[in-house]
């Protein structure tokens, strides 16, 4: 069994803590909450056996090997490097931190240290998104003439929501690094690198109530997002991203060549894992669903599909930490989501095109 700690509550407490407790091969042995009372507390539910608001006590326990963080972005940084000088395996929420220039800092240590480390790139792991990803590399469309995606929700379109660290640029808040760090993921793993992009960002409620005295605080984060990507293969890819619309189809990604169509899509407004379908047609032939190979479907069902998703992102990193093999997604595929997010923003700025760099060069590994 490997021990682990968990650092950060909210999306840790309804995600990894389940997940972590449920994979035979992990065991929580440690929980961090900045408030000890609130740590005690979540140790104390869940029979955790160790509680602390202090990092650096957690990491000098010797039973933990590992460390999961599902902290908001502007905490990962710090934390992340913390646990990587200490030589534990390390986990980390999306997005990787909040500039390129400090997750290539933790892509680097983590080599250094040799250590195994993962972002959370959950798409990679879900049973529709697998197989979608199979029919194109069997050449199911052929030659690739167009990419269109849609991420459509809700989660930020009430108004009366208010102000946190999701308002805050600063903070690592936004649309785009909430759900274009996993967009530019999944575009590089289905389709390759981006030669370049352009970027426009909004944001639809431009202020919201400060919950300490009520009164408007004004939002500086992007809500919604329009990006407009050429591959590297030469292939145009548009991508429409949105936390503030009531849209009835959520997630949408039509793939266009010159043999056929593939769409992979998903109508769940309340869970962003389950329920994605797969269609196809090859030229001539209507559009028909294909149905997912029965191998590929999650081995357990659980009614919040993130932890499905989650469990197989975990069966990944303890094979990495078992076989010191560093595994895919790895705190490389956090640079290279976190280096098409900053370029984003600096398009948008600029309001032009820009080049994006190719990863191994950027990253020195040629």
């Amino acid at each position: 069994m490997i021990g682990v700690a968990v650092v950060g509550t909210g999306f840790g407490q309804k995600v990894h803590i389940p997940a972590f407790q449920s994979h035979h091969k992990t065991e929580i042995v440690a929980i961090y909450h900045r408030d000890i009372n609130k740590a005690q507390s979540i140790a104390t539910t869940n029979n955790i056996p160790h509680a602390s608001d202090n990092l650096t006590e957690i990491l000098a326990l010797p039973e933990v090997q590992a460390v999961s963080i599902s902290t908001p972005p502007f905490l990962h940084y710090e934390m992340a490097k913390q646990v990587l000088q200490s030589g534990k395996h390390l986990l980390l929420e999306k997005p990787t931190t909040l500039n390129v220039t400090e997750a290539k800092e933790l892509y680097y240590l983590a080599k250094n240290k040799g250590v195994i480390a993962t972002v959370d790139f959950e798409f990679r792991f879900v049973p529709g998104w697998q197989f979608f990803a199979q029919l194109l590399s069997s050449g199911y469309v052929g030659d690739l003439r167009l990419i269109k995606i849609d991420w459509l929700g809700a989660s930020r379109a009430d108004v009366s929501r208010p102000w946190n660290w999701s308002s805050n640029q600063e903070q690592g808040g936004g649309a785009l690094g909430s759900l274009g760090s996993h967009a530019f993921d999944y575009i590089n793993w289905l389709f390759g690198p981006v030669h370049k992009l352009n970027a426009y960002l909004s944001t639809a409620i431009p202020e919201r109530s400060d919950p300490v005295n009520g009164k408007l605080k004004p939002v500086n984060t992007d809500d919604t997002c329009m990006l407009s990507l050429e591959l590297a293969n030469g292939t145009p890819c548009q991508v429409a991203i949105s936390a503030v619309v009531h849209a009835p189809r959520t997630h949408r990604v039509e793939v266009y060549g010159d043999k056929g169509t593939l769409i992979l899509g998903s109508d769940n407004q309340k869970d962003y894992i389950h329920d994605f379908r797969v269609w196809g047609s090859q030229i001539g032939q209507p559009l028909t669903e294909i149905e997912i190979p029965q191998q590929l479907l999650f081995p357990q069902y659980y009614v919040d599909g993130r932890i499905c998703a989650f469990l197989r992102v975990v069966d990944e990193w303890i094979k990495g930490i078992e076989t010191k093999q560093e595994i895919t997604p790895s705190l490389r595929e956090g640079v290279y989501s976190q280096l098409l997010m900053d370029l984003s923003h600096q398009s948008h700025e600029l309001k032009t095109w820009v080049n994006v760099p190719n990863l191994a060069t950027f990253l020195n590994d040629v």
